[in-house]
This record gives C-alpha cells, sequence and structure tokens, in this order.
C-alpha cells in the first residue's frame, strides 16, 4: 500500500481521505466520467504520513469491521407515525432511529439533496426538525466531505452513508481512537451511476419546471410497491413552492412535485440507474458490501420479497451488526419492529455486484456528449440498450 492516494483511481470517491489529510491537499473532484475521485493539489506539501491511505476502504481488501465483531440480529420494521411513514422510502425507521438518538444529544451526519449546487450532500443535524432533510433515498453520489470535516470526533454523533463510505469512516475513528462516539447506519447499495446521468436528465426537466427547487426520487402515492418515482418542482411550478430546506414543510405536506416520472411508465433516470448503463466502475468491480457485510453498526433498506407483499405503506429491512446497534434498536419507541431470520428480511437484496449493461461504453460517452436525454440520438440508444437486454438475457438462460 502506498503513502499516499496519489495512484488511486475510479475509487468509492468516499471523500475521507480528504477529510483527514492536515496538509488540505487533497481535493474530491469528478472525474471524467462523472465520479467523484480524489486529487492530491500540491504533491510537494505530502508529508507521507499515510493517513489517507489508511482511512480509504478502497485500498484495502477486506472491511473495517471483522467477521470475528459482527454479530446479525434483523426486523421488519416500520415507524407508528404516520406522517414519517407516508414521507420515508419504506418504513422510516431510519429517520426514527436519527430522531431518537439527537434526542439523546447526538448529532446526524446526514445526506439530503441541495437543489442550489444539483447534488447530495452531506450535512450536520443537530434537531430533529434539520434531519427531517435527510429523509428519503438519493439515488446519486453525495459529496461527503464538507458533512465529514465539520464533525467534531469528541462529540457524539450518528453517521450515514453507503458501504463503502462508512467503511472508510470505520477506518477514520478507529484510527483516531473515537469510536465509541458514534453510530454507523448504513443501507443495501445497488450501485452510484454517473453524475452526467443526472445533469442531463435535470437538464431536461427543467425544460418544463425552469430550475428545481425540490428533488425526490421515491414516493408512495401510488403505494410503496410502485414507489421508484421521481418527483420535482422548479422556479416554474404555479402551486405553492417548498424549497429544499423547508423540511419540515416536506414531511407534514407529503410533497409532491410538479414534474412526476415512474420507474413502472419508463422513468429515463431509473432505467439508466437500474439498467447498469452509467454504474461507478468500482462498483462493478470492487464492492465488498452486498447482502451481510457491512461495516456499520446498523443496515437499513426496504423488505422486498414474500413476507410483506400485502403490506403497501411501506416496511424497513432492519439489520445490526454490533451490539451497539442492537442494544439501540431495542430502546426505540413509537416503533414496531418484527424480528426475522437474516434470510428473511433481506429477501429480494443484491448479493452480487452490479454488472455494468454491455452498452455501457456507448451509454457512457453519450452521456458526456452534448446530446439531451429528449433527443433522437438517445431515443436510439434506448431502443438499442432494451435489444441488448433482450439479447443478454436469452443467452444467460
Amino acid at each position: 500500500m502506498g503513502k499516499n492516494i496519489s495512484n488511486i483511481k475510479d475509487c468509492y470517491g468516499c471523500g475521507l481521505c480528504a477529510t483527514v489529510c492536515a496538509k488540505k491537499i487533497i481535493e474530491i473532484k469528478l472525474n471524467k466520467d462523472g465520479f467523484y475521485e480524489p486529487q492530491i493539489t500540491d504533491i510537494d506539501k505530502c508529508t507521507n504520513c499515510g493517513l489517507c491511505s489508511d482511512v480509504c476502504a478502497f485500498s484495502h481488501n477486506d472491511t473495517a469491521l471483522g467477521k470475528e465483531e459482527i454479530t446479525i440480529n434483523s426486523w421488519a420494521a416500520w415507524s407508528n407515525n404516520e406522517r414519517v411513514l407516508r414521507k420515508c422510502s419504506s418504513g422510516g425507521i431510519g429517520f426514527e432511529i436519527a430522531k431518537q438518538l439527537i434526542e439523546k444529544d447526538y448529532k446526524l451526519c446526514g445526506c439530503r439533496y441541495n437543489a442550489e449546487t444539483g447534488r447530495a450532500e452531506h450535512y450536520i443535524a443537530t434537531t430533529p426538525e434539520d434531519a427531517i432533510a435527510s429523509i428519503g433515498s438519493k439515488y446519486i453520489q453525495s459529496y461527503t466531505v464538507d458533512g465529514f470535516k465539520a464533525i467534531n470526533r469528541k462529540e457524539k454523533y450518528i453517521v450515514t452513508g453507503t458501504p463503502c463510505q462508512l467503511d472508510s469512516f470505520r477506518r477514520y475513528i478507529r484510527k483516531f481512537r473515537v469510536e465509541d462516539n458514534f453510530v454507523l447506519l448504513d443501507f443495501f447499495c445497488h450501485c452510484v451511476p454517473s453524475m452526467w446521468a443526472w445533469n442531463k436528465y435535470t437538464k431536461m426537466v427543467e425544460k418544463q419546471t425552469g430550475k428545481i427547487t425540490y428533488a425526490s426520487w421515491r414516493n408512495k402515492f401510488t403505494g410503496w410497491h410502485d414507489s421508484w418515482a421521481m418527483s420535482l418542482d422548479g422556479e416554474n411550478t404555479e402551486t405553492e413552492k417548498v424549497d429544499w430546506h423547508d423540511s419540515y414543510n416536506l414531511l407534514i405536506k407529503g410533497k409532491k412535485g410538479f414534474y412526476n416520472s415512474r420507474l413502472s411508465q419508463g422513468d429515463v433516470f431509473y432505467n439508466l440507474f437500474l439498467g447498469d448503463y452509467c454504474c461507478n466502475p468500482a462498483c462493478a468491480k470492487d464492492c465488498k458490501y452486498k447482502y451481510d457485510r457491512s461495516s456499520a453498526d446498523i443496515r437499513i433498506g426496504d423488505l422486498w420479497g414474500k413476507t410483506y407483499t400485502d403490506n403497501d405503506k411501506g416496511v424497513s429491512a432492519l439489520i445490526t451488526f454490533t451490539q451497539k446497534g442492537k442494544e439501540i434498536v431495542e430502546q426505540l419507541k413509537d416503533v414496531t419492529l418484527i424480528e426475522h431470520p437474516f434470510e428473511v428480511v433481506a429477501e429480494g437484496q443484491m448479493k452480487r455486484n452490479v454488472h455494468k449493461a454491455s452498452t455501457y461504453p456507448i451509454v457512457m460517452r453519450f452521456l458526456k456528449s452534448g446530446f439531451g436525454l429528449d433527443s433522437k440520438t438517445w431515443k436510439v440508444l434506448h431502443f438499442t440498450n432494451r435489444v441488448c437486454k433482450k439479447i443478454q438475457k436469452t443467452l444467460n438462460k
């Protein structure tokens, strides 16, 4: 392993190397394919202390949390608060954990969508009202650096993020011997798509909405099982506007966007994302966090599968990997917890890494081009993608 991350390419983009660098010479920027990646801005100032490599999950073959440290417990779970249940992607258990820890003097380092910058960002919440902005899935890569740098290691935090982000974060807090101050919560992760896909999508939508002021990736207006739905508002929206930071209103009103498009209706962003046409190369080749592998205390997700097919309000999969996580779950109030074997709770979740679609190189070239997602070029490419998918399925039988 090298003394710094100067040779790291196509990594997870977790941002911990930039967070830990005492010389402040590491920046996290989008690379040519639209994924976050570290860049050393002044190599002559590097002291080769090795901290950036030490906290880098991408540079290690194993997870920070060893198998001998893990004891799995699992539940179906949901909030008993109807407003929380309605707004959250699945059962609202992630928000309930964060809210109740904040009430015990923790702070939240979570992820919200910032419509002003057009990206997902980690931030610090100190009240339950502040934490509402973190509700809901954001199916794009999060920029973590500002949020992580704002953490005071002497205080108590719950930190949420992708499994790879939190694997690096576990290494970070162990390095500084402050692990007891932190609770780590990750989720079942498909992959992260290129930001070029999101940028093209919002550019297309803004022709209708104007500059986007609000974005949501999931809603249950037609039920939890059909909740893969984009809802976006913009400056041209004639209805009452709700800004991205007006989080309390989002919860109370169950905000519905001006632009609405569902996966079941062929939404183009979801086709790109879930079709694996533009996933991060690290997600396909180097992910080590699928199914029951994690460095977090707690993992959440949707509880798909046969057990709760009749529930259309939303059920969370809730798993703990550590004793700390288990104790936190057992102390939760105003939630429903039903213990199940892990195989039931994780049913429908991915056991293997994503596989890049056969047309991946062509799609990535398109995303870097000047053509839009409403162009004839995309329509032809989309048709080609569908044909190739069908051929691939036939060959795999």
